[in-house]
């Protein structure tokens, strides 16, 4: 019997597997979302990150409050999914199904009867908050129609000031949500995993140059009054291309 040398079994071996990748790639589209979702959920990187957002964020919560007369009239907005609650499990659940979570079509029943976890830092930060008598307000892109069941979702984590006025779902964008909030209060912190939930100006289509300029231009507000927690699950730059490295010949 002829035996093949083990380097040939080895490159047929390696051959073979990414040839099976492949056609379950093209079989199964959902898959390439699955890397992203390992970092996002798995990683010590990602909580390293968002316990770090949350503690600069008290830090300078702190230096704020101490110089506002009146604290009460103050507010900090928080976006709500992958800022203070992590849905990952759900999105894993569509991709394990091969369904493409970027449709949507599998929020409406996780808000309804799914069990997200809270972002590492996000209660801590929401507790010292809360004793230093500042509004909370959560601004989400959640279904009106749950906020029931969303208020109920963010009781059992034991959030405060949980209730009907101080959570704005999607019944109208969200900078007309914040200058609701800001007929009565000032805002002196904003939370999230996109850009839009900071400001009107960084339109979801814009193109990926112009939202990063963009973000050079507000730069002085990163890290002071407007803290992004990471998402590698979804967001508008997943519609971008990528440059590759073109080596001189």
């Amino acid at each position: 019997m002829h035996v093949l040398p083990k380097s040939i079994l080895l490159t047929l071996s390696f051959v073979s597997a990414s040839v099976f990748a492949a056609q379950t790639s093209s079989l199964c589209p959902a898959q390439s979302y699955e890397m992203a979702l390992r970092y996002q959920q798995k990683s010590a990187e990602v909580m390293a990150l968002q316990l770090q957002t949350y503690r600069l964020a008290q830090e300078r919560f702190d230096q704020k409050v101490s110089q506002l007369s009146a604290p009460e009239k103050s507010a900090v907005v928080l976006d709500l999914d992958e800022t203070v609650i992590d849905n990952s499990a759900l999105l894993v659940r569509d991709v394990e199904k091969c369904h493409d979570y970027t449709q949507w079509d599998t929020w409406d029943s996780w808000e309804q009867h799914g069990n997200p976890k809270l972002i590492p830092g996000a209660k801590a930060f929401l507790d010292n908050a809360d004793s230093k008598k500042v509004r909370i307000f959560y601004v989400s892109d959640r279904f009106e129609k749950n906020k029931a069941q969303t208020i109920a979702t963010l009781k059992k984590l034991g959030l405060p000031q949980v209730s009907e006025q101080n959570i704005l779902l999607d019944t109208e964008p969200k900078e007309q949500r914040r200058q609701k909030i800001m007929h009565d209060y000032q805002i002196i912190m904003l939370f999230g995993d996109s850009l839009p939930d900071f400001a009107a100006q960084f339109k979801p289509k814009k193109s990926a140059d112009a939202q990063r300029q963009l973000v050079t231009e507000s730069a002085k507000h990163f890290g002071d009054d407007w803290f992004v927690l990471p998402n590698a699950a979804y967001g508008a730059w997943s519609k971008y291309d990528t440059d590759a490295w073109k080596e001189k010949e």
